[in-house]
Protein backbone atom coordinates (compact mmCIF):
# COMPACT_ATOMS: atom_id res chain seq x y z
CA UNK A 1 0.00 0.00 0.00
CA UNK A 2 1.58 3.02 -0.58
CA UNK A 3 2.19 5.02 2.59
CA UNK A 4 0.46 8.28 0.79
CA UNK A 5 -2.74 6.35 1.10
CA UNK A 6 -1.83 5.18 4.97
CA UNK A 7 -1.70 8.65 5.55
CA UNK A 8 -4.76 9.98 3.96
CA UNK A 9 -6.55 7.60 5.67
CA UNK A 10 -5.19 8.22 9.11
CA UNK A 11 -5.81 11.89 8.51
CA UNK A 12 -9.72 11.67 7.96
CA UNK A 13 -9.69 9.05 10.83
CA UNK A 14 -8.11 11.76 13.05
CA UNK A 15 -9.72 14.89 11.97
CA UNK A 16 -13.43 14.28 12.26
CA UNK A 17 -15.57 14.59 15.13
CA UNK A 18 -13.01 16.44 17.15
CA UNK A 19 -16.05 18.49 18.35
CA UNK A 20 -18.69 16.00 17.89
CA UNK A 21 -18.44 15.33 22.18
CA UNK A 22 -17.82 18.10 24.90
CA UNK A 23 -14.54 18.06 27.20
CA UNK A 24 -14.34 14.95 29.00
CA UNK A 25 -12.92 14.48 32.53
CA UNK A 26 -11.64 16.81 34.93
CA UNK A 27 -8.13 17.55 32.84
CA UNK A 28 -9.70 18.39 29.18
CA UNK A 29 -12.14 21.52 30.59
CA UNK A 30 -9.17 22.61 32.87
CA UNK A 31 -6.22 22.89 30.38
CA UNK A 32 -8.05 24.08 27.61
CA UNK A 33 -9.53 26.88 29.81
CA UNK A 34 -5.90 27.87 30.76
CA UNK A 35 -4.99 27.93 27.01
CA UNK A 36 -7.43 30.57 26.12
CA UNK A 37 -6.84 32.76 29.12
CA UNK A 38 -3.47 32.50 27.40
CA UNK A 39 -4.47 33.86 23.90
CA UNK A 40 -7.23 36.55 25.63
CA UNK A 41 -4.56 37.87 27.89
CA UNK A 42 -1.40 37.99 26.12
CA UNK A 43 0.96 36.47 28.91
CA UNK A 44 2.45 33.29 27.54
CA UNK A 45 4.28 32.66 30.69
CA UNK A 46 2.06 31.98 33.83
CA UNK A 47 -0.63 29.88 33.12
CA UNK A 48 -3.97 30.72 34.99
CA UNK A 49 -6.84 28.28 35.75
CA UNK A 50 -10.04 30.97 36.51
CA UNK A 51 -7.61 33.61 37.92
CA UNK A 52 -4.85 32.29 39.81
CA UNK A 53 -1.71 30.41 38.83
CA UNK A 54 -1.42 26.59 37.63
CA UNK A 55 1.29 25.25 37.63
CA UNK A 56 0.51 21.59 37.83
CA UNK A 57 1.79 20.96 33.52
CA UNK A 58 4.53 22.91 31.38
CA UNK A 59 2.98 25.47 28.95
CA UNK A 60 3.31 23.33 25.99
CA UNK A 61 -0.39 22.39 25.25
CA UNK A 62 -1.31 25.41 26.64
CA UNK A 63 0.40 27.56 23.74
CA UNK A 64 -1.07 24.80 21.05
CA UNK A 65 -4.28 25.79 22.12
CA UNK A 66 -3.90 29.56 22.93
CA UNK A 67 -2.44 29.58 18.93
CA UNK A 68 -5.66 27.91 17.85
CA UNK A 69 -7.92 30.25 20.23
CA UNK A 70 -6.07 33.12 18.84
CA UNK A 71 -6.74 31.75 14.51
CA UNK A 72 -10.35 31.84 15.08
CA UNK A 73 -10.69 28.18 15.98
CA UNK A 74 -13.45 27.43 19.54
CA UNK A 75 -13.06 25.04 22.08
CA UNK A 76 -12.79 21.42 21.40
CA UNK A 77 -11.32 22.13 17.89
CA UNK A 78 -9.12 24.55 19.34
CA UNK A 79 -7.85 22.17 22.00
CA UNK A 80 -8.02 19.02 20.40
CA UNK A 81 -6.91 19.88 16.63
CA UNK A 82 -3.21 20.64 17.45
CA UNK A 83 -2.68 17.52 19.27
CA UNK A 84 -4.15 15.59 15.60
CA UNK A 85 -1.92 17.42 14.01
CA UNK A 86 0.78 16.68 15.99
CA UNK A 87 0.05 13.05 15.97
CA UNK A 88 -0.19 12.88 12.52
CA UNK A 89 2.67 14.92 11.89
CA UNK A 90 4.77 12.37 14.08
CA UNK A 91 3.05 9.33 12.28
CA UNK A 92 4.72 10.53 8.60
CA UNK A 93 7.94 11.15 10.60
CA UNK A 94 7.71 8.27 12.42
CA UNK A 95 6.76 5.65 9.19
CA UNK A 96 10.05 7.50 6.89
CA UNK A 97 12.00 6.84 9.82
CA UNK A 98 11.51 2.90 9.92
CA UNK A 99 11.07 3.20 6.46
CA UNK A 100 14.55 4.20 6.10
CA UNK A 101 15.95 2.06 8.56
CA UNK A 102 14.07 -1.36 8.27
CA UNK A 103 11.96 -1.86 4.98
CA UNK A 104 8.62 0.06 3.63
CA UNK A 105 6.69 -2.90 5.31
CA UNK A 106 8.04 -2.83 8.17
CA UNK A 107 7.54 0.61 8.33
CA UNK A 108 3.73 -0.17 7.34
CA UNK A 109 2.98 -2.12 9.92
CA UNK A 110 4.20 -0.18 12.77
CA UNK A 111 2.77 2.89 11.69
CA UNK A 112 -0.89 0.99 11.47
CA UNK A 113 0.15 -0.65 14.60
CA UNK A 114 0.98 2.85 16.34
CA UNK A 115 -1.92 4.64 14.42
CA UNK A 116 -4.89 2.53 15.16
CA UNK A 117 -4.27 1.41 18.61
CA UNK A 118 -6.81 2.49 21.12
CA UNK A 119 -4.20 4.33 23.55
CA UNK A 120 -2.58 6.72 20.37
CA UNK A 121 -5.79 7.34 19.56
CA UNK A 122 -7.41 8.03 22.28
CA UNK A 123 -4.62 10.48 23.30
CA UNK A 124 -4.77 11.86 19.82
CA UNK A 125 -8.14 12.99 20.39
CA UNK A 126 -8.11 14.24 23.89
CA UNK A 127 -6.61 17.78 24.63
CA UNK A 128 -3.87 16.56 27.15
CA UNK A 129 -0.21 16.62 27.14
CA UNK A 130 0.31 13.01 26.86
CA UNK A 131 0.72 13.07 22.95
CA UNK A 132 2.54 16.22 22.40
CA UNK A 133 5.22 15.14 24.91
CA UNK A 134 5.50 11.56 23.40
CA UNK A 135 5.50 13.03 19.78
CA UNK A 136 8.80 15.24 20.64
CA UNK A 137 10.39 12.43 23.23
CA UNK A 138 10.07 10.07 20.64
CA UNK A 139 11.00 11.81 17.50
CA UNK A 140 14.28 12.81 19.29
CA UNK A 141 14.73 8.95 20.59
CA UNK A 142 14.24 7.52 16.68
CA UNK A 143 16.66 10.58 15.81
CA UNK A 144 19.20 9.65 18.39
CA UNK A 145 18.76 5.69 17.76
CA UNK A 146 19.43 6.15 14.04
CA UNK A 147 21.07 9.09 12.89
CA UNK A 148 23.57 9.92 15.46
CA UNK A 149 25.58 6.30 15.77
CA UNK A 150 29.37 6.33 14.83
CA UNK A 151 30.90 6.99 11.18
CA UNK A 152 27.29 9.43 10.48
CA UNK A 153 27.24 13.29 10.02
CA UNK A 154 26.11 14.06 13.64
CA UNK A 155 25.82 17.54 14.04
CA UNK A 156 22.37 18.77 12.84
CA UNK A 157 20.63 15.30 13.92
CA UNK A 158 22.06 15.23 17.36
CA UNK A 159 20.92 19.55 17.66
CA UNK A 160 17.67 18.29 16.16
CA UNK A 161 17.24 15.34 18.84
CA UNK A 162 17.98 17.89 21.33
CA UNK A 163 15.15 20.43 20.32
CA UNK A 164 12.24 17.84 20.45
CA UNK A 165 13.68 16.67 23.58
CA UNK A 166 13.72 20.69 24.74
CA UNK A 167 9.63 20.67 23.22
CA UNK A 168 9.17 17.05 25.19
CA UNK A 169 10.28 18.97 28.40
CA UNK A 170 8.17 22.07 27.90
CA UNK A 171 4.93 20.07 27.09
CA UNK A 172 5.25 17.42 30.69
CA UNK A 173 8.00 18.16 33.00
CA UNK A 174 11.07 16.56 33.64
CA UNK A 175 10.11 12.54 33.28
CA UNK A 176 11.69 12.97 29.14
CA UNK A 177 15.11 13.69 30.94
CA UNK A 178 14.67 9.88 33.00
CA UNK A 179 13.38 8.21 30.12
CA UNK A 180 16.05 9.60 27.17
CA UNK A 181 18.95 8.48 29.43
CA UNK A 182 19.95 5.44 27.85
CA UNK A 183 20.07 6.83 24.36
CA UNK A 184 22.90 9.35 25.55
CA UNK A 185 24.51 5.66 25.15
CA UNK A 186 23.98 5.63 22.24
CA UNK A 187 24.38 9.03 21.03
CA UNK A 188 27.57 9.06 23.06
CA UNK A 189 30.02 12.79 22.28
CA UNK A 190 27.22 13.99 20.58
CA UNK A 191 25.16 13.64 23.88
CA UNK A 192 25.97 17.04 25.02
CA UNK A 193 24.71 18.41 21.39
CA UNK A 194 21.55 17.11 22.30
CA UNK A 195 21.49 18.86 26.16
CA UNK A 196 22.97 22.08 24.32
CA UNK A 197 19.85 22.04 21.99
CA UNK A 198 17.22 20.40 24.78
CA UNK A 199 18.39 23.47 27.37
CA UNK A 200 18.05 26.12 24.39
CA UNK A 201 14.39 25.20 23.67
CA UNK A 202 13.37 24.51 27.28
CA UNK A 203 15.14 26.67 30.03
CA UNK A 204 13.90 30.13 29.09
CA UNK A 205 9.78 29.32 29.92
CA UNK A 206 11.17 27.76 32.97
CA UNK A 207 13.25 30.72 33.94
CA UNK A 208 10.99 33.45 32.66
CA UNK A 209 8.20 31.66 34.96
CA UNK A 210 10.53 31.54 37.90
CA UNK A 211 11.40 35.21 37.79
CA UNK A 212 7.64 35.68 37.31
CA UNK A 213 5.99 33.21 40.02
CA UNK A 214 9.14 32.74 42.39
CA UNK A 215 9.19 29.96 44.36
CA UNK A 216 5.59 29.09 44.71
CA UNK A 217 6.20 27.89 40.81
CA UNK A 218 8.81 25.56 41.75
CA UNK A 219 7.50 24.01 44.88
CA UNK A 220 4.24 23.13 42.79
CA UNK A 221 5.56 22.34 39.74
CA UNK A 222 8.93 20.37 40.39
CA UNK A 223 8.42 19.21 44.78
CA UNK A 224 4.71 18.58 44.03
CA UNK A 225 3.85 17.32 40.69
CA UNK A 226 7.17 16.37 39.28
CA UNK A 227 8.92 14.66 42.46
CA UNK A 228 6.19 14.03 44.67
CA UNK A 229 4.15 12.23 41.99
CA UNK A 230 6.79 9.47 41.38
CA UNK A 231 7.67 9.04 45.41
CA UNK A 232 4.16 10.03 47.77
CA UNK A 233 0.42 9.00 47.14
CA UNK A 234 -0.44 12.71 47.97
CA UNK A 235 -1.78 12.89 44.57
CA UNK A 236 -4.49 9.65 45.08
CA UNK A 237 -3.51 7.86 41.92
CA UNK A 238 -1.87 5.18 43.61
CA UNK A 239 -1.73 1.79 41.70
CA UNK A 240 -0.27 -1.63 42.01
CA UNK A 241 3.45 -2.42 40.44
CA UNK A 242 1.40 -4.40 38.04
CA UNK A 243 -0.78 -1.46 36.66
CA UNK A 244 0.64 -1.23 33.01
CA UNK A 245 0.95 -4.44 32.07
CA UNK A 246 -3.00 -4.68 31.55
CA UNK A 247 -2.64 -1.10 30.49
CA UNK A 248 -0.28 -1.54 27.50
CA UNK A 249 -2.39 -4.82 26.61
CA UNK A 250 -5.61 -3.10 26.25
CA UNK A 251 -3.67 0.32 24.47
CA UNK A 252 -2.55 -1.92 21.59
CA UNK A 253 -6.58 -3.00 20.99
CA UNK A 254 -6.76 -4.29 18.22
CA UNK A 255 -3.51 -5.17 17.93
CA UNK A 256 -2.68 -6.69 21.15
CA UNK A 257 -2.45 -10.77 20.03
CA UNK A 258 0.74 -9.67 17.65
CA UNK A 259 2.42 -9.55 21.23
CA UNK A 260 2.45 -13.25 20.90
CA UNK A 261 4.82 -13.26 18.10
CA UNK A 262 7.64 -11.31 19.84
CA UNK A 263 7.46 -14.69 22.23
CA UNK A 264 7.37 -17.07 19.25
CA UNK A 265 10.10 -19.84 19.33
CA UNK A 266 10.84 -19.77 15.49
CA UNK A 267 10.74 -16.26 15.06
CA UNK A 268 12.72 -15.12 18.39
CA UNK A 269 16.22 -15.17 16.35
CA UNK A 270 15.19 -13.33 13.79
CA UNK A 271 13.81 -10.77 15.98
CA UNK A 272 16.18 -10.52 18.92
CA UNK A 273 19.32 -10.95 16.60
CA UNK A 274 19.02 -7.61 15.36
CA UNK A 275 20.81 -4.64 17.98
CA UNK A 276 18.11 -1.92 16.80
CA UNK A 277 15.00 -4.13 17.88
CA UNK A 278 17.26 -5.11 21.46
CA UNK A 279 17.79 -1.78 22.10
CA UNK A 280 13.86 -0.92 21.48
CA UNK A 281 12.81 -3.68 24.00
CA UNK A 282 15.65 -2.57 26.29
CA UNK A 283 14.25 0.91 26.57
CA UNK A 284 10.85 -0.47 26.38
CA UNK A 285 11.17 -2.28 29.42
CA UNK A 286 13.17 0.54 30.75
CA UNK A 287 10.53 2.75 30.70
CA UNK A 288 7.82 0.60 31.87
CA UNK A 289 9.79 -0.24 35.44
CA UNK A 290 10.52 3.35 35.87
CA UNK A 291 6.86 3.96 35.53
CA UNK A 292 5.80 0.73 37.41
CA UNK A 293 8.01 2.07 40.45
CA UNK A 294 6.38 5.33 40.54
CA UNK A 295 3.72 5.98 43.05
CA UNK A 296 0.95 7.35 41.35
CA UNK A 297 0.40 5.82 37.89
CA UNK A 298 -2.04 7.15 34.95
CA UNK A 299 -2.74 5.57 31.43
CA UNK A 300 -1.78 7.93 29.77
CA UNK A 301 2.18 7.62 31.27
CA UNK A 302 2.89 4.63 29.11
CA UNK A 303 2.02 6.53 25.93
CA UNK A 304 5.62 7.50 25.18
CA UNK A 305 6.72 3.60 25.08
CA UNK A 306 4.00 2.66 22.61
CA UNK A 307 6.30 3.69 19.11
CA UNK A 308 8.99 1.87 20.32
CA UNK A 309 7.00 -1.31 20.92
CA UNK A 310 5.27 -0.87 17.67
CA UNK A 311 8.21 -1.45 16.14
CA UNK A 312 9.12 -4.24 17.55
CA UNK A 313 5.44 -5.73 16.98
CA UNK A 314 6.04 -5.12 13.57
CA UNK A 315 9.12 -6.48 13.04
CA UNK A 316 7.89 -9.82 14.59
CA UNK A 317 5.22 -9.86 11.92
CA UNK A 318 7.42 -9.39 9.12
CA UNK A 319 9.81 -11.96 10.15
CA UNK A 320 7.71 -14.40 11.54
CA UNK A 321 6.89 -17.39 9.30
CA UNK A 322 3.85 -16.48 6.71
CA UNK A 323 1.21 -18.67 8.57
CA UNK A 324 2.18 -16.82 12.53
CA UNK A 325 1.82 -13.50 10.78
CA UNK A 326 -1.33 -14.38 8.86
CA UNK A 327 -2.95 -15.52 11.86
CA UNK A 328 -2.36 -12.84 14.49
CA UNK A 329 -3.19 -9.96 11.67
CA UNK A 330 -6.72 -11.76 11.40
CA UNK A 331 -7.25 -12.08 14.66
CA UNK A 332 -6.24 -8.73 15.09
CA UNK A 333 -9.05 -7.50 12.62
CA UNK A 334 -11.65 -10.36 14.50
CA UNK A 335 -11.19 -8.25 17.74
CA UNK A 336 -12.88 -5.41 15.92
CA UNK A 337 -16.50 -7.16 16.65
CA UNK A 338 -15.72 -6.49 20.40
CA UNK A 339 -16.09 -2.46 19.45
CA UNK A 340 -19.97 -2.64 20.62
CA UNK A 341 -19.38 -3.58 23.86
CA UNK A 342 -16.64 -1.05 24.28
CA UNK A 343 -18.98 2.12 22.97
CA UNK A 344 -21.50 0.69 25.73
CA UNK A 345 -18.81 0.61 28.76
CA UNK A 346 -17.36 3.63 28.01
CA UNK A 347 -19.90 6.13 29.21
CA UNK A 348 -20.20 4.39 32.50
CA UNK A 349 -16.63 3.57 32.68
CA UNK A 350 -15.36 7.18 32.12
CA UNK A 351 -18.26 8.44 34.84
CA UNK A 352 -17.97 5.78 37.73
CA UNK A 353 -15.25 3.25 36.70
CA UNK A 354 -14.78 0.05 34.78
CA UNK A 355 -16.39 -2.28 37.70
CA UNK A 356 -19.75 -0.08 37.53
CA UNK A 357 -19.98 -0.31 33.46
CA UNK A 358 -22.48 -2.51 32.01
CA UNK A 359 -21.00 -5.38 29.36
CA UNK A 360 -24.47 -6.63 28.55
CA UNK A 361 -24.66 -5.81 24.43
CA UNK A 362 -26.39 -7.03 21.33
CA UNK A 363 -24.53 -7.23 18.27
CA UNK A 364 -25.75 -7.50 14.61
CA UNK A 365 -24.95 -9.85 11.83
CA UNK A 366 -24.21 -7.79 9.24
CA UNK A 367 -21.14 -5.67 11.02
CA UNK A 368 -19.95 -9.53 11.82
CA UNK A 369 -19.76 -10.72 8.62
CA UNK A 370 -18.18 -7.73 7.32
CA UNK A 371 -15.46 -8.34 9.98
CA UNK A 372 -15.02 -11.78 9.87
CA UNK A 373 -14.45 -10.97 5.72
CA UNK A 374 -12.03 -8.08 6.67
CA UNK A 375 -10.09 -10.72 8.75
CA UNK A 376 -10.16 -13.97 6.23
CA UNK A 377 -8.65 -10.91 3.80
CA UNK A 378 -6.37 -9.73 5.82
CA UNK A 379 -5.05 -13.41 6.84
CA UNK A 380 -5.08 -14.23 2.91
CA UNK A 381 -3.07 -11.25 1.82
CA UNK A 382 0.00 -12.19 5.06
CA UNK A 383 -0.11 -15.51 3.92
CA UNK A 384 0.59 -15.20 0.06
CA UNK A 385 3.53 -12.37 1.41
CA UNK A 386 1.03 -9.35 0.38
CA UNK A 387 1.90 -7.47 3.37
CA UNK A 388 0.94 -3.68 2.02
CA UNK A 389 -2.46 -5.23 0.78
CA UNK A 390 -2.99 -6.78 4.22
CA UNK A 391 -1.89 -3.91 5.79
CA UNK A 392 -4.42 -1.71 3.83
CA UNK A 393 -7.16 -3.99 4.33
CA UNK A 394 -6.64 -4.01 7.99
CA UNK A 395 -6.53 -0.23 8.34
CA UNK A 396 -9.78 0.62 6.66
CA UNK A 397 -11.35 -2.10 8.61
CA UNK A 398 -10.15 -0.37 11.67
CA UNK A 399 -10.98 3.59 10.53
CA UNK A 400 -14.58 2.02 9.36
CA UNK A 401 -14.83 0.58 13.05
CA UNK A 402 -13.59 3.93 14.71
CA UNK A 403 -15.86 5.89 12.48
CA UNK A 404 -19.02 3.60 13.49
CA UNK A 405 -17.92 4.06 17.14
CA UNK A 406 -17.49 7.81 17.04
CA UNK A 407 -21.01 7.87 15.08
CA UNK A 408 -22.71 5.87 17.94
CA UNK A 409 -20.41 6.77 20.87
CA UNK A 410 -20.00 10.36 20.97
CA UNK A 411 -23.15 11.75 20.79
CA UNK A 412 -24.06 9.36 23.92
CA UNK A 413 -20.84 10.71 25.60
CA UNK A 414 -21.88 14.76 24.82
CA UNK A 415 -24.70 13.95 26.60
CA UNK A 416 -24.48 11.55 29.88
CA UNK A 417 -20.39 12.35 30.36
CA UNK A 418 -18.76 15.77 29.46
CA UNK A 419 -21.01 19.25 30.98
CA UNK A 420 -21.47 20.41 27.48
CA UNK A 421 -24.87 19.35 26.72
CA UNK A 422 -26.34 20.27 29.76
CA UNK A 423 -24.69 23.72 29.62
CA UNK A 424 -26.28 24.49 26.32
CA UNK A 425 -29.34 23.40 27.43
CA UNK A 426 -29.66 24.88 30.79
CA UNK A 427 -27.17 27.86 30.70
CA UNK A 428 -30.01 30.78 31.04
CA UNK A 429 -30.51 28.97 34.40
CA UNK A 430 -27.42 27.86 35.10
CA UNK A 431 -25.51 30.98 34.43
CA UNK A 432 -26.83 32.49 37.86
CA UNK A 433 -26.34 29.58 39.78
CA UNK A 434 -24.19 28.22 42.38
CA UNK A 435 -22.23 24.67 42.52
CA UNK A 436 -23.36 22.24 44.83
CA UNK A 437 -20.76 19.92 46.71
CA UNK A 438 -22.41 17.02 45.19
CA UNK A 439 -20.90 18.18 41.94
CA UNK A 440 -17.79 16.38 41.20
CA UNK A 441 -14.54 18.12 40.16
CA UNK A 442 -14.53 16.54 36.08
CA UNK A 443 -18.03 18.68 35.78
CA UNK A 444 -17.34 21.81 37.74
CA UNK A 445 -14.36 22.77 35.57
CA UNK A 446 -16.53 21.65 32.27
CA UNK A 447 -19.05 23.92 33.90
CA UNK A 448 -16.89 26.69 34.31
CA UNK A 449 -14.90 26.64 30.97
CA UNK A 450 -18.34 26.90 29.33
CA UNK A 451 -19.71 29.13 31.25
CA UNK A 452 -16.38 31.21 31.13
CA UNK A 453 -15.81 32.08 34.81
CA UNK A 454 -15.60 30.02 37.35
CA UNK A 455 -19.06 29.34 39.25
CA UNK A 456 -19.21 29.75 42.73
CA UNK A 457 -19.73 27.23 45.24
CA UNK A 458 -23.39 27.20 47.44
CA UNK A 459 -21.68 28.55 50.18
CA UNK A 460 -22.16 32.14 48.71
CA UNK A 461 -25.70 34.29 49.67
CA UNK A 462 -27.44 35.27 46.98
CA UNK A 463 -28.09 32.55 44.68
CA UNK A 464 -31.96 31.63 44.14
CA UNK A 465 -30.53 27.98 42.15
CA UNK A 466 -27.93 25.32 42.16
CA UNK A 467 -26.21 22.98 39.71
CA UNK A 468 -26.22 19.86 41.45
CA UNK A 469 -25.65 16.24 40.83
CA UNK A 470 -28.67 13.68 40.99
CA UNK A 471 -28.54 9.94 40.33
CA UNK A 472 -25.09 10.62 38.46
CA UNK A 473 -26.53 13.99 35.98
CA UNK A 474 -26.32 17.62 36.65
CA UNK A 475 -29.53 19.02 37.59
CA UNK A 476 -30.58 22.89 37.95
CA UNK A 477 -32.33 23.06 41.36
Amino acid sequence: MPKSWLIVILAILYLTYLGRTGFLGPDEPRYASIGREMARSGDWVTPRLDGSGWFEKPPLLYWMTGAATRLRFRDEWAARLPVALVSLAFLVFFFGTIEREFSARVAALATAILATSAGWMAYSFTSLPDLPMSAALDAAVLIALFDTRPGKEMSKPAYAAGALLGLSILAKGFVPVVLIAPVFLIARRKRWRMAVAAIVVAAPWYILCTLRNGHVFWNDFFWKHQVGRFFTSDLQHVQPFWFYLPIVLAGLFPWTPTVLLAAYPKTWRRIWDDERVVFLALWFVFGLVFFSISKNKLPGYVLPLMPALAVILAVAIDRAPAAGSAVVMAVSVLLLILLPVVAAILPAALLTGLRSAYFGVSFNAGPVILVVLAAALTAFFMWSGRTQAAVFVAVVAIAIGVAWFKVGAFPLLDEVVSARAFWRANSGVASGACLDPSVRRMWAYGLNYYAELPLPDCATPQRQSRIAEQNGALVVR
